[in-house]
């Protein structure tokens, strides 16, 4: 199982060591959250016309719907997801969230 997450650009007040750190939290998770596999980040590289204003993604792996949902609830996986969320442009508007079966 894996849940991608792709977001719109971040602010222009968004540096790059802002989006490090927010990165960092959320690879921290796989410290605490049994079953949280690799975190990917990127920036959209398609040369598609249909990312719809989306430029950068993450996907995380898990080991099964459980581990998933540990991380959704987890406190510190709240903290990322507000930083996140105020890094964005449009703050919830900017983010696009999907979980996904993978080799199901």
């Amino acid at each position: 199982m894996a849940a991608s997450r792709c977001r719109r650009p971040y602010s222009q007040a968004t540096r790059l060591h802002r989006r490090a750190a927010i990165h960092a939290d959320l690879e921290a998770l796989r410290r605490v959250i049994n079953g949280m596999g690799k975190v990917e980040f990127s920036a959209n590289t398609s040369p598609e016309p249909f990312a719809r204003g989306f430029t950068h993604g993450f996907t995380i792996d898990f080991r099964d719907a459980a581990a998933r949902d540990a991380y959704l609830v987890h406190d510190d996986h709240s903290r990322a997801g507000a930083r996140l969320v105020a890094a964005l442009e449009g703050g919830t508007d900017g983010l696009m969230v999907f979980d996904l079966e993978i080799g199901a």
